[in-house]
């Protein structure tokens, strides 16, 4: 695992040294083009290119403190860095955006005549082709390593390109027809960069808040526990998100209950063992239920109970059933849907329903959520 690590970072850290270098070359010929042509739209470019440049040795720094190993300060280690990187770089497309919209309404208000010439044009269209391709390989680089500063500053280059590109249709414009909308489109374009901006901190934002796992991962890892032959059921599964592709949770299980300590032992650890060879996700906790196998009155009871349980709306599910004969006790786990408003009234009628109908047992109902429900 630790190999994969590395190659994650150091797949990382060139794609951002390309970004910088491209984006460098890129600006200081645009800044030349700028000043030489008086264009206002093409000056905006040169800086937007400096602060791709700026993101891209953001993404590299975030990159290499989100690997330091972990600490008495910081158990979990360090991986989120890199969601904050990647709103760091939100920032700058902001920034960008917001920057490029006073420049375009200050042109409009007082406006200069451009002087555009053929080696300007072409310089501006390789610099559109550069970022497309630029743009195109380090958001899918990004996503191969699930890195949300790479694909931040790769829709950023996208953006970029459009800027370029949208300069050279004012520039033709300009030519055929001797009217200058350039400080128009860049007004155009500074509010999609801002938008823009807006959606990537959003998303950011979102991920350091704690989203939902991807429901896939979810049902894989559900199904390797259930491998096992003696696990009749895994739920509860909660997984927390340390880092892109860093994971910790915990799940319950059903196993028979004539299993010992340590046959659950040896089963909790294989267990542990097997999710996190195949999904690197490390199940701190595995909690255990037991399931009635000698009683087949537990079995109709639990039956029964399940349907009285979901016949009512918003309830998703009953698991870690078990019926203790001997003391008359009844204890379950009820999974409520995040949908439901009022889950204690629908935990309080589903309870009066189940004494109801079975008087001579006591219940022990715990109310649950599913971290996964789609």
């Amino acid at each position: 695992m630790p190999n994969k690590e590395n190659s994650r970072e150091q797949l990382i850290v060139r794609t951002s040294i390309i970004g910088v270098i491209a984006n460098i070359f890129l600006s200081i010929f645009k800044a030349i083009v700028g000043m030489l042509t008086n264009s206002i739209a093409i000056t905006l470019d040169a800086v937007n290119n400096l602060s791709d440049a700026a993101s891209s040795i953001i993404t590299i720094i975030g990159t290499k403190l989100a690997g330091r190993r972990p600490d008495k300060e910081h158990p979990f280690g360090y991986g989120r860095i890199e969601y904050l990187s990647a709103m760091a770089i939100s920032f700058l497309v902001l920034y960008a955006g917001i920057t490029s919209l006073v420049e375009s309404v200050k042109k409009i208000l007082h406006p200069e005549t451009p002087d555009y010439s053929t080696a300007a044009l072409i310089i501006v269209a390789v610099g559109v082709l550069v970022k497309i391709g630029l743009g195109r390989y380090v958001k899918s680089v990004g996503k191969q390593v699930d890195s949300d500063s790479l694909v931040n500053s790769g829709e950023d280059a996208t953006l970029d390109s459009i800027i370029s590109a949208s300069t050279l249709v004012a520039a033709f414009i300009y030519l055929f027809t001797k009217v200058s909308l350039e400080s128009y489109l860049g007004t155009i374009i500074s509010v999609i960069i801002i938008k823009s901006g807006i959606e990537m901190l959003k998303e950011t934002i979102s991920r350091l808040l704690g989203e939902r796992v991807d429901i896939e991962i979810v049902n894989r890892v559900k199904a390797t526990v259930c491998e096992f032959p003696d696990v009749k059921g895994a739920y509860d599964l909660v997984l927390a998100d340390f880092g892109p592709n860093e994971y910790r949770g915990s799940v319950h299980i059903e196993v028979p209950d004539t299993y010992t300590a340590n046959e659950l032992d040896d089963l909790i650890r294989s267990i542990q063992l097997k999710v996190y060879e195949k999904y690197h996700i490390i199940l701190t906790a595995i909690g255990v239920y037991s399931i009635n196998t000698k009683n087949e009155k537990a079995i109709k009871i639990r039956e029964e109970i399940r349907k009285l349980a979901l016949s009512h709306e918003h309830v998703n599910q009953i698991h870690g059933f078990y019926l203790n004969e001997k003391e008359k006790k009844i204890r379950f786990d009820m999974v409520v849907s995040f949908n439901e408003n009022h889950s204690e009234e629908l935990y309080k009628h589903v309870l009066e329903d189940v004494q109801k109908a079975y008087p001579n047992y006591v219940f022990t109902v715990a109310m649950d959520i599913d971290y996964s429900e789609l």
